[in-house]
């Protein structure tokens, strides 16, 4: 772990893993610290923005760690329709069937590890190693809010219309962001979401 400046009311953690950012985020909102405003996850980091804390304390819960098991966040199930332009692609991909990338994907319980890219995009984790492929070799210029897709280890759903690389296998109805919600982003780091076939 490395401690990078971030001034004088915040502290960037840089880790070797997700598994590690995972870990020492989940134990940061556990601790409850008091002064801590935000824990902010990400593929490498972690972001403690604070209004004063006890700095030996706040380092030693930032020490990594892989040994905490994940909390059980709020489950959030998001019904998909299975008709993304990639899905005959990835099956043949992965030597599955359609139909078994659909039960393979809908079937797991993936965790938010972190947000990133445009609002209300989660970052999933938890995909089975079967559906691992890297990114499209050619991104598209616009894919449409509400396709569901995957890509290397992690699967997510575009909130808007936007560029992207990775390959679609359905779309869903449901706003992955709204600024106008209690909770503008359906799905936040530490939630658990499934995938209902539609």
């Amino acid at each position: 772990m490395r401690l990078l400046p971030y001034g004088p009311r915040a502290v960037l953690a840089e880790y070797d893993s997700l598994a590690e950012v995972m870990a020492v985020s989940d134990g940061l909102r556990a601790a409850a610290l008091p002064g801590v405003i935000d824990v902010v996850p990400a593929a490498r980091t972690v972001l403690v923005h604070h209004n004063g804390v006890d700095r030996a304390v706040l380092e030693a819960l930032l020490q990594p760690t892989d040994q905490a098991p994940r909390p059980v966040g709020p489950l959030v199930e998001i019904p998909v329709v299975y008709d993304g332009a990639d899905l005959a692609e990835v099956a043949s991909a992965t030597g599955m069937s359609a139909d078994e990338v659909v039960d393979m994907h809908s079937s797991t319980t993936f965790s938010a590890a972190f947000l990133g890219f445009t609002p209300g995009w989660a970052y999933l984790v938890g995909l089975p190693p079967p559906l691992h492929l890297p990114r499209r070799s050619t991104p598209r210029t616009s894919v449409p809010a509400g396709s569901v897709a995957i890509a290397n280890e992690f699967s997510g759903v575009y909130p808007t219309t936007s560029p992207g690389g990775w390959h679609l296998l359905g779309h869903t109805i449901v706003p992955m962001f709204d600024p106008s919600r209690a909770k503008p982003a359906l799905v936040v780091a530490g939630d658990r979401v499934r995938f209902v076939p539609a």
